[in-house]
């Protein structure tokens, strides 16, 4: 008898540890993707697995040079790769979002650090902050994101626009605004170049997103002209890598999780259309560098390599082990059938250049996509794990 009960008891604690466990991991995960707190800036941080995070501080002689950043849409995928390296650079960096769809999770090796503050807020309303230099990113910029709430994205990129100029001003910051090159829309000419004014439908599904844009270009040189802020333009062409949103529609990430799932590759139209992908390693020193050159003009990054979407679906394939089949989806609406960036300005105003071919950047981000899969496919065994226990209990 007294080992029936110890061994009752054993499962119960079993079973309690269990439960502790999902539970604690369902509060960090409903934290970090629901609008939750105000200003996150717990000290002792540890990453998703218990270990400490290695966080730099700053040397002397960075602290010297050290400048207050504000990164706008800093939890997203772009920008908390450009919180990284500014962090590590040894910066004061205040990212703002209002996480519709970025990620506490990208940038919670931060989280405590004395040069970083996170604060939720949407910047379609003005805020008080000082800074030296603002990197304005917070957009969605997934076609499915922008297309599920247009109204957002219009005031995101034309509001938030309008209230972070007035920030830059009244602070006497650098402002860089992270434009697109939807601004070319399905582009007549081809390659593009900064001078290329664009070929954009108005009203079609993606205007909500173009049109934005291009009024938040106008609106950052009136007040460069009018006001004397300094102003950067950088216009971002197709970027991949770790933290894409798995689910977030676009090419890259559609085709890594259908080919890495093994389930049909699907490719919208016939496959000819073309696409120039930049690894974001790329994306990020092209930003830092327009930032702290003296470049007024638009400037476009962008790897200038052309891919048909056919080719990218099989190289992602073929790099993923994967046994998809390549299936045809009738033509996305409004979908530009060439893209590919003409960046001389950028080499010789900027010295900059990609350097991440495209078969080593998908390398990497298939590593990162397989690696949050099986992260996730460990929660929820653990979850049902849990369940089963709670129910024999």
């Amino acid at each position: 008898m007294p080992g029936y009960f110890r061994k009752k008891i054993f499962l119960c604690v079993l079973a309690a540890i269990f439960i502790l466990a999902v539970v604690n991991w369902s509060t960090f995960m409903l934290l970090s993707r629901t609008n939750v707190g105000i200003i996150l800036n717990i000290h002792d941080m540890s990453d998703l697995y218990g270990h400490r995070v290695d966080r730099p501080h700053p040397t002397p002689s960075q602290a010297k040079e050290s400048r207050k950043i504000i990164v706008t849409g800093g939890a997203g995928f772009i920008g908390s790769h450009l919180v990284d390296r500014l962090m590590k650079q040894g910066h004061f960096v205040t990212v703002l979002d209002n996480f519709f769809t970025g990620n506490r999770l990208n940038v919670e090796q931060w989280v405590g650090h004395p040069n970083f503050q996170i604060i939720e807020h949407d910047i379609s309303r003005s805020i008080l902050l000082e800074a030296d230099e603002i990197y304005h990113l917070a957009s969605p910029a997934s076609p499915p994101n922008y297309m599920l709430n247009p109204i957002q994205t219009m005031k995101a990129n034309i509001l938030g626009t309008y209230n972070l100029l007035g920030l830059a001003k009244r602070t006497k910051a650098k402002f860089l605004l992270a434009s697109t090159s939807e601004v070319y829309g399905d582009p007549e000419e081809h390659p593009q170049s900064e001078t290329y004014w664009g070929h954009v439908n108005p009203n079609g599904p993606r205007s909500c997103y173009d049109e934005s844009k291009r009024a938040a270009e106008s609106l950052a040189y009136a007040y460069h002209h009018k006001e004397g802020v300094q102003v950067r333009v950088a216009r971002i062409f197709n970027t991949y890598g770790p933290r894409m949103q798995l689910n977030d529609g676009r090419v890259v990430s559609n085709f890594i999780l259908q080919a890495l799932s093994n389930q049909d590759i699907s490719i919208y139209g016939d496959g000819t259309y073309t696409r120039s992908f930049q690894y974001i390693s790329d994306l990020v020193d092209g930003l830092i560098g327009l930032m702290q050159s003296n470049v007024t003009k638009p400037v476009n990054l962008g790897n200038p390599n052309e891919f048909t979407i056919n080719q990218l679906a099989r190289l992602i394939r073929k790099l993923s082990n994967s046994t998809s089949r390549i299936v045809y989806r009738p033509p996305a609406v409004d979908d530009p059938k060439r893209r590919q960036p003409v960046i001389s300005r950028a080499k010789s105003q900027l010295n900059w250049s990609p350097k991440v071919e495209l078969v080593e950047g998908l390398q990497l981000t298939i590593k990162a996509f397989r690696a949050e899969l099986q992260n996730e496919a460990n929660f929820h065994r653990l979850k049902a794990l849990g369940i089963m226990y709670a129910q024999r209990e």
